[in-house]
């Protein structure tokens, strides 16, 4: 599993590829608590851009439920965006539209956190700073 994040306005987008099964439960998990960091720059939030990743279990599952919960009691919003089709199946079936927001773009999610952060990926799309 391979993890990257980048960081627009006051929203980190987190991009992990691959599986998020058992095997690569822990370090998802060390990988999205530290990015959940207001000092990381996530203080409005955190979007997923799950595009890349074939399959979410149960563990990457719970890493999702206790990173809303951190983002929650200060705040801050936890989005998902550009799921597969096996991913967003997994999704629907445990109702994970309860714990997070779905959004079908990348570019929905952050309008939706801050208007700030889609400005700055745009930005940052065109080659300047974000």
């Amino acid at each position: 599993m391979e993890i990257t994040s980048r960081t627009y306005a006051d929203v980190v987008v987190v991009e992990p590829a691959g599986r998020i099964d058992i095997a690569a439960g822990p370090e998802f998990e060390r990988a999205v608590m530290s990015l959940a960091d207001p000092s990381v720059g996530a203080r409005a939030g955190l979007v997923f851009d799950l595009e890349s990743v074939e399959y979410i279990g149960s563990l990457g599952l719970r890493v999702l439920i206790i990173a809303a919960k951190e983002l929650r009691s200060r705040g801050a919003r936890i989005a998902v965006a550009r799921m597969r089709p096996a991913v967003a199946e997994i999704m629907a079936v445990a109702r994970f539209g309860n714990v997070v927001e779905i959004y079908p773009t990348l570019d929905a999610a952050l309008a939706a956190l801050t208007s700030g952060a889609l400005e700055a990926q745009r930005a940052a799309a065109r080659g300047g700073s974000s």
